[in-house]
């Protein structure tokens, strides 16, 4: 088969690549060319900017894929310019959403009143109904609507957890206070017993190859996360065992952490995505142990520290300060 992944060159993107280069399909990669992925050589490259994806219909049509991947659209314009193009000319596609869909999102921000949504969420768990925290500039809600509305281009939509993986900072502020040789790390309590359904990139990436590759997945939503969902304190535990850290972690009541730790998040509200779907009908499991995939992504970290830190969320006097106040009562 051919494939056309709009993206693809970080993060889940190249995995997905080489999965489906090595099933033996053909695969093009639509990018604007400013990262260095390491793809295979047999791979074709066209060089473009999303939001110009009219621009290229002469290119996909000699090119003439039977399923384009987008990992690219964030917008209900980009949903819309999808569809336009490729309606008539591929047979599917297959879009990334977010896990961030569903109202029990809105309920941990507070942005959507009521008490926390029944978990796990299942692909039928009520949506959100207000704007997504990130803004109109990342609203899956909206590219879902868009692609599953279009009769004549049957699409597949993937709704994605917090990816993590080389290429990826998500572990970093934890992983900072570690590499720092801090002996501690403090912990609102409240969220030390949340769950938060997290995805592996290269696991991630399988899930959305397996749904590229199968036609029954046409016209389908799929939850895709890790198999099991960790409490933050177990998270941090993760990480911390990943990195050779023999430090521990302080569950602390919200008033006794410093102002850099506490976040406005109600915590009763956990975010646990339902896989079985994605199991039963494309047969998704981990290809790789999460464990070895955090290792991975400490390493790479350790190697690729970021260019910027915000460092006013490290106030190590404030942390040591408020660890010197629980110890006096």
């Amino acid at each position: 088969m051919q494939f056309l992944i709009l993206g693809g060159t970080s993060l889940t993107g190249p995995h997905i690549v080489r999965e489906l280069i090595e099933q033996g399909h053909q695969v093009a990669v639509f990018h604007r060319g400013k990262t260095n992925a390491r793809l295979p050589s047999n791979v074709t490259h066209i060089l473009g900017d999303r939001h110009n994806l009219h621009e290229f219909v002469g290119e996909f049509k000699q090119l003439a894929p039977q399923v384009v991947i987008d990992m690219l659209a964030f917008t209900r314009e980009d949903a819309q310019l999808l569809t336009r193009v490729f309606t008539g000319l591929a047979d599917r596609v297959v879009v990334a959403s977010s896990g961030d869909v569903y109202r029990a999102f809105g309920r941990l921000h507070r942005t959507e009143p009521g008490p926390p949504d029944p978990v796990p969420l299942t692909e039928d768990s009520p949506l959100r109904e207000k704007l997504s925290v990130h803004g109109e500039e990342y609203e899956k809600r909206w590219v879902e609507e868009v692609v599953l509305s279009e009769a004549k281009l049957p699409g597949t939509v993937l709704r994605l957890p917090a990816i993590h993986g080389p290429g990826d900072y998500r572990p970093f502020e934890y992983l900072k206070r570690m590499l720092d040789g801090r002996s501690f790390i403090l912990l609102d309590q409240e969220a030390a017993v949340w769950q938060f359904s997290h995805g592996y990139a290269e696991n991630v990436a399988h899930a959305l190859a397996l749904a590229a590759t199968n036609e029954q997945a046409a016209n389908r939503i799929y939850n895709v996360a890790d198999t099991t969902p960790p409490r933050e304190l177990d998270w941090i535990q993760f990480i911390g065992k990943a990195a050779g850290w023999e430090g521990r972690v302080i569950e602390v009541p919200d008033d006794d952490l410093p102002e850099h730790l506490k976040e406005n998040a109600d915590f009763s509200q956990h975010w646990i995505i339902d896989i079985t779907r994605i199991q039963k009908e494309l047969g998704y499991q981990e290809v790789v142990d999460p464990f070895e995939g955090m290792r991975r992504t400490v390493d790479w970290i350790k190697a690729n520290p970021p260019k910027q830190i915000d460092l006013t969320k490290f106030d190590y006097p404030a942390e040591d300060s408020a660890l010197e106040r629980l110890a006096k009562t």
